[in-house]
């Protein structure tokens, strides 16, 4: 693994690792909310098996990552952009889980000249997105938690920058924070060894600045994101956990309805942390793997 410091067109820098096959077919990491460029993802030799390459920043605001503030979920556009031209990539396919997923869309909307395909799992739909119950579905820590920031700013943004400092310090809090509202099956995920070390792993470099890329990430999922999905013209593959609290299955429903030609994969009994089984499945299907 290799971590690069890019620089954006107004300034900014963006942390990007690359990892996997130097040589193979690129795909670009969405990483979730609050998350960061160490994953979670398939492990190197996986990546290698595959003959994918890799790429997986920070989000403005999170890790090593410069903060944009007022940014829209359509801003991953221009940043991913950013990425591709420092690395050469002519194209490349786009990978989000849960928080990445509409910045995962908002890439494939908008460049669709570079953008191969497109995997979302467990992706959010727009917050006002016509005909869907947002909150439906939604575990009573996230409904409490975006209707603050509805409310204003100033409303959680306090609270936040107070928990992250706590977060960087032990994430495991994180973690155990998360427990008692997971189901079963998400719960015995988040318990296993090996995931567990990636999420912690994931978490600390996440706030080692502070909350800043998390607030900005809840602004941006409730508010106008820039870009209509169904403008989205490339290959595009949703999963989603049937039992899913943190992003209800409802919302992935709503855009394989919009997003012409969609593949929607719904799985019985597994929840929001089933995507991190999928990945290795999402990443070969979007990386255009030949059958």
């Amino acid at each position: 693994m290799t971590t690069r410091l890019v620089e954006t067109a107004d300034g900014r820098v963006l942390a990007v690792d690359r990892v996997g096959d130097p040589e193979g077919r690129p795909v670009i990491l969405l990483h979730g909310m609050p998350g960061s460029r160490l994953g979670p993802f398939p492990r190197t030799s996986v990546l290698y098996r595959l003959g994918v390459l890799l790429l997986s920043y920070d989000r403005p605001g999170y890790g090593d990552s410069t903060r944009l503030p007022g940014r829209r979920v359509a801003s991953a556009a221009a940043d991913v952009t950013a990425i591709a031209d420092a690395f050469g990539l002519t194209d490349f396919a786009v990978l989000g889980r849960s928080g990445g997923g509409p910045h995962a869309l908002a890439c494939a909307a908008l460049l669709p000249e570079r953008v191969r395909r497109v995997a979302a799992l467990v992706s959010l739909a727009p917050r006002h997105a016509d005909g869907l119950d947002w909150y439906g579905g939604m575990t009573a820590s996230n409904v409490r938690a975006y209707r603050e920031i509805e409310r204003g700013l100033q409303h959680i943004a306090d609270s936040l920058q107070l928990r992250s400092q706590r977060l960087r310090d032990d994430p495991t809090v994180m973690i155990n924070g998360l427990v008692p509202e997971l189901p079963p099956t998400d719960r015995s995920l988040v318990t296993d060894a090996g995931i567990r070390r990636m999420l912690l792993s994931t978490f600390r470099q996440a706030f080692r600045q502070n909350a800043d890329g998390w607030i900005d990430d809840m602004l941006a999922f409730t508010t106008d994101w820039g870009f209509k999905v169904e403008d989205i013209a490339v290959p595009t593959r949703l999963w989603h956990g049937a039992d899913d609290q943190f992003s209800p299955v409802d919302h992935s429903r709503w855009l394989a309805d919009r997003i012409p030609g969609a593949e929607l994969y719904l799985e019985p009994g597994a929840a929001h942390f089933g995507a991190l089984k999928v990945m290795t499945e999402a990443l070969n299907w979007a990386s255009g793997a030949p059958v």
